[in-house]
């Protein structure tokens, strides 16, 4: 595949941020890491943002604070207790849930800390009861090697996850507390990072090392990745919430095409000599215009009792409507800034549209007294709503002409992203006084270091080597983490090729016909037992487990039993043979052994599941042969 764009003259470097949850109780307290629906209670709080040890507030803990949310909290009794109230000071930390992140950080050839000591990190978006996150470094200094060069791993750290959100409304969050608290992992490179396919080549290898511990939590937002990206005289941009792997190199590809049309934007704004302080936050009461309008947005707002209020971008025209993503635009970008406090924003550059006509724009380019290079952005909201709304697009367009913002962003499923608030800064960090630092005795990192876990690719190549199945199967056995239930079999007695087999390509095929997810690895053990103990055939998984997907409450032995799939007794299998034989007696004497793949076709329609195709085979053959001659 080509490259878009040359990224080593572009400069790109990025960096990842890879968490994941681990599968162990909650991280300061014993209670389980499940999720649930069921809701004993709600409180809630309203959080605002301290000042760190240095005197500064975190930007970003201010960005949330002025949007002036309530947050509610649900929460049970099974999954929640005082210390994710936070009513309690915490306990532990949880010993396996250390154990584990150091498992990791050797992995990831990591030297792991002599003492942990946990901090809090301000976040007042809701998503913690307390307003701060635990967070301790357990390892520094790792690599992962790639074609490209080594990319450094400076920290390893465990933190507690956050709570998850039920419901997003316009004054108030809904948050579900049984998430809060669950462990993760935080892994953090360098930017060393300077090709989109390097950076998901690091992302796979620090996922085969978690998932080699077999203790980290599977599906959907068990596992989170961020990307820092930045190239030469861009800046640099966090993106949050890349979800996929294979979504990481179109996601990079799009955010240096969308910084490379940023400092387009940037050199023309400079080209037409307009200055940061050339934005001025002079707002225009342009109501009037509107006052007949045929855009029911802005009639509906005026009904209310609202305002259309403008704002005059000098230089800024035919550049809000350009596109700095596919399908996104400078406009866009102000629109995303502003929709803390408004739904939308309209701008010259695509108007007239949306019910507004030629006349009314002409009438708000005379009353703001435009040149042909001005802009303006429109808003219409309730008076003090709408220049709040403004005074962010102020903010945004001064930004454009200084070039590309620091900033987190969202990353959408089309692989560009959208704004969520500016850089964190370093001033949301200071010391955890309720927990005690935790020495790490030699001898303790000295076992774990000696016990690792096998990496997934080495599991594969010793699945190619010692059982010789094919290394697709191999390669989908690990990947589907269902290796271990795979060499449980094969202790078990059965061939690992038959195993494999219907671990994957069975339970594979099935996927498209029924929830295969809903087979748990006992139904499989059972119906392998069923196998080993000769009252199944082979044929008879694919049966079993169709029916297991749609009835997981149901039993193996139950499904063989009311499906007629329990083997017949070698007598039952000889007389439905003979039978088929003597339906077609007629074919096999004009075709001989030529009949064969026919009364086979005919033999297995009656006894498929019910008889181990060898023996069915075995008897048709015979039979053939005797009448044949």
């Amino acid at each position: 595949m080509t490259d878009k764009f040359n990224y080593e003259e572009l400069g790109l470097k990025v960096g990842l941020e890879i968490h994941r949850q681990l599968d162990t109780k909650k991280l300061f307290s014993p209670v389980p890491s499940e999720f649930s629906e069921e809701v004993d209670f709600t409180f809630e709080r309203r959080l605002r943002p301290t000042m760190s040890e240095l005197g500064e507030i975190d930007p970003a803990a201010l960005e949330e604070f002025k949007k002036g949310k309530k947050f509610i909290y649900e929460g049970n009794y099974k999954l929640t207790d005082l210390v994710y109230m936070d009513e309690e000071p915490p306990r532990g930390p949880e010993g396996e849930a250390l154990e584990v992140a150091l498992q990791i950080s050797y992995l990831l050839n990591a030297k792991p800390v002599d003492e942990v000591h946990f901090m809090r990190k301000i976040v007042i978006d809701g998503s913690n009861v307390s307003g701060f996150q635990r967070t301790a470094i357990v390892a520094m200094n790792g690599k992962v090697d790639t074609p490209w060069g080594s990319v450094g791993i400076p920290t390893v750290c465990l933190e507690e996850d956050a709570c998850r959100i039920v419901e997003r409304k316009e004054k108030e969050v809904i948050y579900r507390l049984d998430r809060l608290g669950i462990p993760l992992v935080e892994i953090s490179t360098t930017p060393d990072i300077h090709h989109p396919e390097q950076a998901k080549v690091v992302a796979k290898y620090i996922g085969d090392a978690l998932r080699a511990t077999r203790k980290v939590k599977r599906g959907l937002g068990t596992i989170r990745q961020d990307l820092n990206v930045s190239i030469r005289g861009g800046a640099r941009v966090e993106i949050k919430g890349v979800q996929e792997l294979d979504m990481i190199p179109l996601i990079i590809e799009r955010e240096v095409e969308r910084q490379l049309n940023l400092l387009k934007i940037r050199d023309e704004l400079r080209k037409r000599g307009i200055k940061p302080e050339g934005i001025k936050e002079e707002f225009y009461d342009v109501t009037e215009v509107f006052q007949s309008t045929g855009s029911k947005i802005i009639a509906r707002t005026i009904k209310k009792g609202g305002k259309v209020l403008a704002v005059k971008l000098p230089k800024f025209r035919g550049l809000i409507g350009k596109e700095v993503q596919p399908g996104r635009r400078l406009g866009t970008e102000m629109a995303d800034r502003a929709k803390k406090y408004v739904k939308g924003i309209f701008h010259i550059d695509e108007l007239p549209n949306y019910g507004i006509t030629e006349l009314e724009v002409n009438a708000v380019i005379e009353k703001l007294g435009l040149g042909e290079e001005d802009a303006f952005v429109l808003v219409a909201a309730e008076e003090e709503t709408a220049k709040n709304a403004l005074r962010e697009v102020v903010k945004r367009a001064q930004e454009a002409i200084e070039g590309v913002p620091e900033e987190t962003r969202r990353a959408l499923p089309d692989g560009n992203t959208q704004y969520m608030r500016p850089l964190p800064g370093k001033a949301r960090m200071y010391p955890e006084t309720d927990i005690p630092s935790i020495f790490l005795p030699p001898e303790e990192k000295q076992r774990i270091k000696a016990n690792l876990p096998e990496l997934p690719q080495e599991r594969v190549e010793r699945y190619v080597k010692e059982y010789r199945i094919d290394r697709s199967l191999a390669e989908t056995l690990v990947n589907d983490e269902r290796d271990e239930l795979f060499e449980e079999l094969i202790k078990g007695g059965v061939k690992p090729s038959l195993a494999a087999s219907i671990l994957v390509v069975v339970l594979k095929g099935l996927k498209k016909e029924v929830p295969i997810e809903k087979v748990t690895d006992e139904h499989i053990r059972e119906a392998f037992e069923l196998y080993l103990e000769g009252k199944i055939a082979k044929e008879a998984f694919e049966e079993i487990f169709k029916e297991l997907a749609l009835h997981p409450e149901k039993s193996a032995k139950q499904v063989a039993e009311e499906k007629g799939l329990t083997l017949l007794s070698e007598e039952d299998v000889e007389r439905i043979i003979a039978e088929v034989i003597h339906q077609n007696i007629d074919v096999i004497k004009a075709k001989g052994m030529g009949a064969m793949g026919m009364i086979m076709g005919r033999a297995m329609a009656k006894l498929r599941g019910r008889a181990d195709g060898k023996l069915v085979n075995q008897i048709v053959r015979k039979k053939i042969q005797e009448i044949a001659g």
